[in-house]
């Protein structure tokens, strides 16, 4: 079969493909197959690609059939967990996709408090197994992401305050690396890897499975709070020093929204713009804490800050945000927020494109801020937030205005940045913005690929080049 990429014209010869078919226990799809379509699909609909060959890897066997094949075929290759990337890094043209979506076990060890996950598992088939032992580890706020991407480019949620980032959480990894080899990278093994898997993407291995550590946590105190949009400025200020200083025990991430129209949001509020903290509290002494925010402005416009199950609290965004929608992304990290990014942010607040488009500010201060910035390969422990602009609509006509506005802001807001990006937030932009993300961690990043995938097999990524 010919296929063609951007880098290169490649005949993949039949009989291999007819011997990685051969060699796995799940299917291997091919252009023309009933499933093709829909094995090839990912969240973000705006990227739209055709692979070659699409292996649904069913074990560790499978991975390793399949990076054998690529690289002994020369056929480009990109590694599917969740398929939640923005920019589609999930998925290639006229290449091979690694697709791990079948091997989505958990297994929770409730005497050690760990948690072995397999590489397509998503959030929520992490929180559903670990809520049932009063266990949990903090990633994301959409259920449906899988957690290897996640986990590999940080791992910010809604627990960031309190217990770090996921790859704080993160005790060991099974990889299997260009070579078809399996090893497990952790503080005692192959500790290198370790740290480049902490923050460094995709970019030294096919990661099998996790193992992270659980922590004590079940019902919190969380919930969206919003105000009109004219208050907006004040709210931005206040919130800039309240989640700066507040106990470890408080996260709660900034937003810019539209109120969707839809129950069981008032209908008074429908398409009506505004500003929002999403909270989530897992001390003691809720209405100590909440007393004096529920007063900072008066009544906010809508509260809904309570006693919620945690997989109730991870999965509340997925039905407003379901697989196909059109995505575009844009990022930074920020340290501070002067008066003049305030006004920046409100000007585009008040034009968001759909109702779908936000803004998020997360922070990744309190534990996550403590963490020694050398520990892992994640750069911007000196950060007070990761920022996103993300355009969003089921809608592909909305995507040019979709696209302008998100540069528009962002370009405007960059000169207060703090440089570079939340992999995990940001479309495919180039090396230079792949090296401001990593900062001086870049040099050692590309060392270490350069051991473990010297011939870049696993570019299909925030690509870190080898040394």
């Amino acid at each position: 079969m010919a296929t063609t990429t951007a880098e290169t014209t490649t005949t993949i010869d039949a009989t291999a493909v007819e011997g990685l078919a051969a060699a796995m226990r799940g299917p291997l799809i091919q252009r023309g197959d009933p499933s093709y379509d829909e094995a090839r699909k990912i969240y973000n609909a705006m990227i739209d690609k055709h692979p070659a060959l699409i292996a649904q890897c069913a074990n560790v066997a499978d991975v390793i059939a399949a990076v054998n094949f690529a690289r002994d075929n020369d056929v480009i290759v990109a590694i599917r967990g969740g398929g939640h990337n923005g920019p589609g890094l999930g998925t290639v043209d006229n290449g091979l996709v690694i697709d791990l979506a079948a091997m989505n076990g958990v297994r929770v060890d409730p005497e050690a408090r760990t948690a072995r996950v397999e590489g397509g598992a998503l959030l929520g088939e992490l929180h559903h197994a670990t809520h049932a032992f009063g266990l949990g580890t903090p990633s994301g706020i959409i259920s449906t992401t899988g957690v290897g991407g996640i986990t590999l480019g940080g791992g910010i949620g809604n627990l960031t305050r309190q217990l770090g980032l996921a790859i704080d959480n993160l005790l060991e990894a099974d990889v299997v690396l260009a070579d078809g080899s399996f090893v497990t990278a952790s503080e005692t093994e192959n500790p290198d890897l370790f740290w480049a898997l902490r923050g460094g993407g995709g970019n030294f291995g096919v990661v099998t499975s996790f193992l992270f550590k659980l922590h004590p946590v079940s019902t919190v105190y969380a919930g969206p709070m919003l105000w009109p949009l004219e208050r907006a400025g004040e709210v931005l200020r206040w919130y800039r020093e309240f989640i700066t200083n507040a106990p470890d025990e408080l996260n709660g991430f900034f937003a810019f929204l539209t109120v969707p129209p839809t129950a069981p949001f008032p209908e008074e509020l429908w398409l009506q713009k505004m500003c929002g903290v999403v909270w989530t509290y897992t001390g003691d002494t809720p209405e100590e804490v909440f007393a004096p925010i529920r007063a900072q402005f008066g009544p906010p416009a809508l509260d809904w800050v309570g006693p919620i199950p945690r997989p109730a609290l991870e999965s509340m965004f997925d039905g407003l945000y379901p697989p196909g929608d059109q995505w575009y992304w844009k990022a930074d990290f920020v340290k501070e927020i002067p008066d003049e990014a305030v006004d920046i942010h409100i000007q585009y607040a008040e034009q968001l494109p759909t109702w779908k488009s936000t803004m998020h500010l997360y922070p990744i201060n309190g534990v996550a801020g403590r963490v020694a910035k050398d520990a892992t390969a994640w750069n911007y422990r000196d950060a007070n937030w990761g920022m996103v602009i993300v355009g969003v609509s089921p809608d592909p006509a909305d995507n040019e205005r979709m696209i302008d506005w998100a540069r528009s802001y962002w370009n405007d807001l960059h000169p207060y940045s703090a440089g570079g990006a939340y992999v995990n937030m940001m479309m495919e932009e180039g090396q230079d913005r792949v090296r401001a993300s990593y900062g001086e961690h870049y040099d050692r990043l590309a060392a270490i690929k350069a051991k473990y995938d010297p011939n870049n097999l696993f570019r299909v990524n925030q690509n870190i080049k080898p040394a």
